[in-house]
């Protein structure tokens, strides 16, 4: 994700500059903490393990708390955009920790499938309106809206239908679009520090 330019800060005392500030790049942070989170998560749907503590810590510690520190941090570098898409991505991963939690706590009822499946379903449209304004930035970030709104789309079917086959079609779409956002977000880094052309 291109960071918005913006202006070096100085700080001056007698006309000596004594700082420097030039913003950092705070989309690879976001990238993979959604990739790397997905991924784990995308596990349970697949039947590697079920969901448990490490998915739940996953979720808020790195996911969640992850990609609401970089859509403050892309808000601050005008990039509206990322704070969007950053930002909406880590109120879905509290949201998806929250809908664990609270039944454990008999705070509130379980979903039951119609509640899950509008949910997944809601994420999905804003996914696809997403996906449509990526049309405008790269193909990287095409692909991962891409693939991360047919994978609402899928395992609100699988919700709904309650289909394990759907789910566990749902699961590996989802290590896919995991893995592909890590390798943008870490590529940006590699292209940054290394001065290479990877493709993103």
């Amino acid at each position: 994700m291109k960071m918005v330019e913006e202006k070096i800060a100085t700080i001056t005392i007698d006309g000596k500059k004594l700082l420097e500030h030039t913003p950092s790049n705070p989309a690879p942070l976001g990238l993979v903490a959604t990739g790397l989170t997905l991924v784990l998560l995308s596990f349970t749907y697949t039947g590697f393990f079920p969901v448990n503590s490490m998915i739940l810590a996953m979720v808020l510690a790195f996911g969640g708390t992850g990609c609401l520190i970089v859509g403050v941090m892309e808000n601050s570098n005008g990039n509206t955009f990322g704070t969007l898409a950053f930002g909406a991505f880590g109120g879905f991963w509290f949201s998806f920790a929250i809908l664990s939690i609270l039944p454990q706590l008999n705070l509130a009822s379980a979903a039951n499938p119609a509640s899950l499946t509008a949910y997944l379903f809601m994420w999905g449209i804003w996914s696809a309106v997403m996906f449509i304004i990526t049309l405008k930035i790269s193909r990287g970030l095409q692909a991962i809206f891409l693939l991360i709104t047919l994978l609402f789309f899928i395992l609100g079917t699988g919700a709904l239908t309650g289909s394990s086959i759907i789910n566990i079609i749902g699961g590996y779409v989802g290590i896919i679009v995991g893995l592909l956002a890590m390798y943008e977000g870490l590529a940006q880094v590699v292209n940054e520090i290394c001065e290479m052309n990877l493709p993103t």
